[in-house]
């Protein structure tokens, strides 16, 4: 600490006359430019600027470090506001001077200040300099786990695409039972078992509705907030509605991109799915899951991850039927 005291390196808000020199940084740590992804980040903090913490390091008037993190508010099913780690960087020449603790402190307070008590991030079991920086920064391993299920260009695949005929009403009421067994109808693929639609506005108080129904909470901000996205940001956003008989029955919340967590290829990320209770058995899950594998190999997007509480085994059979295996990334959290 004391060597960042005489280098005097001070933490401000990330501007968007930044954009340039956290791009060189990243660049130099990456290998590669990930001028799209940064730009849309910065872009996405300044609309946004309740769902978005970023911060950069400056030193004599320069930049040498950056950390960009997004509010949690619902995403995987947590039920806590938190907060998750998305990209940090520091130029190379001041490495060792605490300037990622330094950000990683300023992270952390703004949280407090919010009222979010915890810090999310992952990272490829190979990625060994990140691993040693979130052992350093008293990171943890998280109990969530990370699945991935390669798109293949939308191929077919029998566990997410064939049509289910399972009888309506068939099931408890109340309960969503993702891996429910079913009659098959050979005729039809399992997303023309329902109207999937992409998301709009006006679709918001049906899907609070539905996710009221699953979570017996009120997430209507998160879900506002991810509606917002999808349509400020549709180049990412691969968020979508079910429809029977005119009615949304279910929803899918994903967003495609090609910088979270250090990734190199393209990826989506799955942040939610529901169905209403009332329409559990009916392929609606299946419908939905299968029109995205549709449009993200249109788009050339080549994996799928989401992550899931290991407590949920209903989620867990019905991801691992559509193909999901458990990812090379590995999840990790802090008390803020």
């Amino acid at each position: 600490m004391q060597a960042v005291a005489q280098r005097n390196i001070a933490v401000r808000a990330l501007a968007r006359e930044d954009l340039s020199a956290v791009v060189a940084i990243d660049s130099e740590i990456e290998g590669r430019s990930r001028r799209d992804y940064i730009e849309r980040r910065l872009a996405a903090a300044l609309r946004e600027p309740a769902l978005h913490v970023q911060f950069a390091a400056i030193d004599a008037g320069k930049l040498v470090g950056y950390v960009l993190a997004r509010a949690l508010v619902g995403e995987f099913g947590r039920p806590h506001p938190g907060l998750r780690l998305e990209i940090v960087g520091v130029e190379r020449a001041a490495r060792g001077l605490g300037v990622g603790s330094q950000l990683l402190q300023a992270l952390m307070t703004q949280a407090r200040k919010h009222g979010l008590t915890e810090l999310h991030t992952s990272a490829a079991w190979n990625d060994h300099d990140m691993l040693r920086w979130f052992d350093s920064m008293g990171f943890a391993l998280a109990p969530d786990r990370w699945l991935e299920c390669l798109v293949e260009g939308g191929a077919y695949h029998a566990g997410r695409d064939e049509a289910v005929g399972a009888p309506e009403g068939s099931g408890p009421g109340h309960e969503i039972d993702y891996g429910a067994p079913g009659d098959n109808d050979f005729e039809k693929l399992a997303r023309d078992s329902a109207d999937v639609r992409s998301m709009k506005p006006e679709d918001l108080q049906e899907i609070v509705r539905i996710d009221r129904a699953i979570t017996g909470r009120d997430r209507s901000a998160y879900i506002r907030g991810k509606l917002a996205e999808a349509l400020n940001d549709s180049a990412i956003r691969v968020s979508m509605t079910a429809r029977l008989d005119g009615a949304i029955v279910g929803y899918l919340m994903a967003r495609a991109d090609t910088g979270d967590f250090g990734r190199a290829a393209p990826a989506a990320v799955m942040d939610t799915i529901g169905v209403d209770p009332e329409y559990a058995h009916r392929g609606i899950g299946r419908a939905l899951l299968s029109q995205l594998f549709a449009n993200l190999g249109a788009l050339r997007v080549e994996r799928v991850e989401t992550s899931t509480a290991p407590r949920d085994q209903a989620l867990l059979g019905f991801l691992f039927d559509a193909g999901f295996k458990p990812s090379q990334r590995l999840a990790f959290t802090r008390p803020i």
